[in-house]
């Protein structure tokens, strides 16, 4: 007798709502959202479409949870380096560029959803990816802000170049697949980052921070 699980062998229902988002993301990384179907995530998950259905009325209702979690992760991700890395500001910068190579890095390739969303005309696609770089630039503005005095604008300018710079490089970064391990790619932009960041006047009419050794 055969002691693989059946096809749609019951489970609680949080266990069965992660096993389809797992799913669904292998098939929206894979295919893209409009070449996905949910025959092949329902397949993908071993469970029936009527399951599926049960779950997420329409393979937007899927999308939109998959982006829901990764959006929150990277905001959690910045939000994390912004608030544990110890020492010196050049201490924050580092970290928070890791933190985009952190989630540009791990399996899955969620970061497709968020940074390659082949979705950005839809609305409520839009308004989240909108959200999530507007609260890392605002997370990283304000630690700019408080550290050098600069006005709103200004700081949040700066952490909309300083997020940007991130992604932008970490989707690079993975997509060459070569010998440039992770830490050593974030290291690096990291430390173009703090040449330009370090360069600021602190608070209280202090120049700027002295370069590491």
């Amino acid at each position: 007798m055969s002691t693989q699980p059946q096809r749609g062998q019951r489970m609680p229902r949080s266990e069965r709502r992660a096993q389809l988002l797992e799913a669904a993301q292998s098939v929206f990384v894979a295919r893209g959202y409009h070449a996905a179907a949910m025959d092949e995530i329902a397949d993908r998950a071993g469970v029936s479409k009527p399951v599926l259905y049960q779950h997420f009325p329409g393979k937007l209702d899927l999308y939109l949870a998959l982006l829901d979690q990764h959006c929150e992760t990277l905001e959690r991700l910045v939000r994390d380096a912004l608030s544990s890395a110890s020492g010196d500001n050049r201490d924050l910068v580092m970290a928070t560029i890791a933190a985009y190579y952190d989630f540009v890095g791990r399996e899955g390739a969620a970061f497709r959803m968020v940074f390659e969303s082949d979705l950005t005309s839809v609305p409520q696609v839009r308004s989240r990816l909108d959200s999530v770089e507007f609260a890392c630039a605002e997370a990283i503005a304000d630690v700019i802000s408080t550290d050098t005095g600069l006005d709103d604008e200004a700081a949040m300018l700066l952490g909309v170049a300083l997020a940007g710079m991130a992604q932008i490089t970490a989707r690079h970064w993975v997509g060459q697949e070569g010998g440039m391990d992770q830490a050593t790619a974030a290291d690096l932009i990291g430390s173009l980052a703090w040449r330009g960041v370090g360069s600021l006047p602190l608070v209280g009419g202090e120049g700027p921070e002295p370069e590491a050794g």
